[in-house]
């Protein structure tokens, strides 16, 4: 069953709320435990379930959906070119404060809310991109398999150094680093901010070898994709079923095993350099797996099922940005001083729980929003710094079509 033009442009909505519903997940156990990615075991996940829920979360979302999220704003970001050209306006100047506005509310939610930003990545990276704009598909895609394979060769190195450099000290250091960790974030909100700070301090070293050039990466093939309208109404032939049934078969084939093997090492050999060589693997294949879902869900959305959650999620992707924030604000309110402290109190289930429970509320609020205004307000307030003026925010509803 085909979409209809205004469903197909929703269904590229649609993905970018099911992207925020990933990136949430993963996301929610960084604040809900400090152990988190320092290979010392939690004493809150040592039951049956809470390992099978950590198992699970390293299996399908972990380096899965921040790539769905960036393969989105490379797609995007051809959409911006179009809109400027038919504005008549210069792009690379709306472009480039569209960036600026991103690096700040990146830098203020770094600070403010959660460590672990990646709106700073992506301004930084999307400047890349602006650079790279005219350069041929064929180069693009070249450069986009470079960086994730180099990524993942970087990274395959510092697992095997791993090996002879053994430090006998390393979890004596690490559980003293969460102790401190852990106060810090249940002291004040001042506390909370001082450790953003310090741990902002280190964090650009896994940006600058990691999360940025496999964004970048993900940026070019999303642009690729943009220019070839994947999602477009206007292109009826773009992504047809054949091509989401091929990446479905690419992701189960290769991304899938891959990820059984980093969830293994990442839950079972957590802190060895097996670890890091699992990692390696799946930095080296999860854009297949992310290709995967993107095939699946366009898949889902032409079924009558399907449909019912292209409505759900829609409104969420169409104020993605409000949507990342709250999800911050939320969790930094639950599990930090800034309100109940709960970090290291709750198991992974209870935090997954709370995720899918906070990110319903957001598809409900979402809907209700854009049934008054146009833009999610903070998407409303990045518009304004592109365009260099304020667009008029309530709106008549027009349906929830992109």
């Amino acid at each position: 069953m085909a979409l209809s033009p205004i469903e197909r442009q929703s269904s590229l909505d649609a993905l970018r709320g099911f992207a925020l519903l990933g990136i949430l997940v993963v996301n929610i156990i960084a604040f809900a435990t400090p152990y988190y990615g320092t290979g010392v075991p939690d004493p809150m996940a040592q039951s049956r379930v809470s390992h099978a829920v950590m198992v699970g979360i390293a299996l399908l979302f972990e380096w899965k959906f921040y790539l769905l999220f960036s393969f989105l704003f490379g797609y995007s970001f051809t959409l911006q070119m179009q809109s400027a050209e038919r504005d008549g306006k210069a792009f690379v100047p709306r472009m480039l404060r569209r960036l600026a506005g991103l690096w700040v509310l990146g830098l203020l939610h770094g600070v403010l809310l959660f460590h672990g930003d990646i709106l700073t990545t992506y301004a930084l990276m999307g400047a890349v991109l602006l650079t790279l704009r005219s350069r041929a598909d064929k180069t693009l895609a070249k450069l986009a398999v470079g960086l994730i394979v180099g990524t993942a060769a970087v990274w395959a190195i510092i697992g095997v150094l791993s090996v002879l450099d053994v430090d006998a000290t390393r979890d004596s250091k690490a559980l003293a680093e969460i102790t401190s960790t852990l106060t810090a974030f249940r002291s004040t909100p001042a506390g909370v901010i001082a450790q953003h700070v310090e741990e902002l301090k280190g964090v650009w070293v896994v940006t600058a070898l990691m999360q940025a050039p496999t964004a970048l990466a993900m940026f070019l093939m999303g642009c690729i994709a943009g220019r070839r309208g994947l999602f477009s109404a206007s292109s009826p032939t773009a992504g047809t079923g054949k091509l989401y049934t091929q990446c479905l078969i690419a992701g189960a084939c290769v991304g899938l095993p891959a990820a059984v093997a980093y969830a293994y090492g990442t839950t079972k050999l957590a802190g060895t350099p097996w670890d890091l060589l699992g990692l390696s693997l799946t930095l080296l294949t999860a854009p297949l797996l992310t290709a995967a879902y993107i095939g699946g869900m366009q898949l889902l959305f032409r079924t009558r099922w399907g449909r019912w959650w292209l409505g759900v999620l829609a409104p969420a992707g169409r104020m993605a940005l409000s949507n990342y924030l709250m999800q911050s604000l939320v969790c930094s309110v639950i599990f930090l001083a800034y309100g109940f402290r709960m970090m290291g109190r709750v198991s992974p289930l209870d935090a997954l729980l709370i995720a899918f429970a906070i990110f319903a509320v957001q598809t409900v609020v979402s809907r209700w929003w854009l049934g008054r205004f146009a833009y999610g307000p903070v998407e409303w307030l990045l518009r304004a710094v592109t365009h260099w003026r304020f667009s008029a925010l309530r709106t008549e509803p027009k349906g929830l079509a992109s």
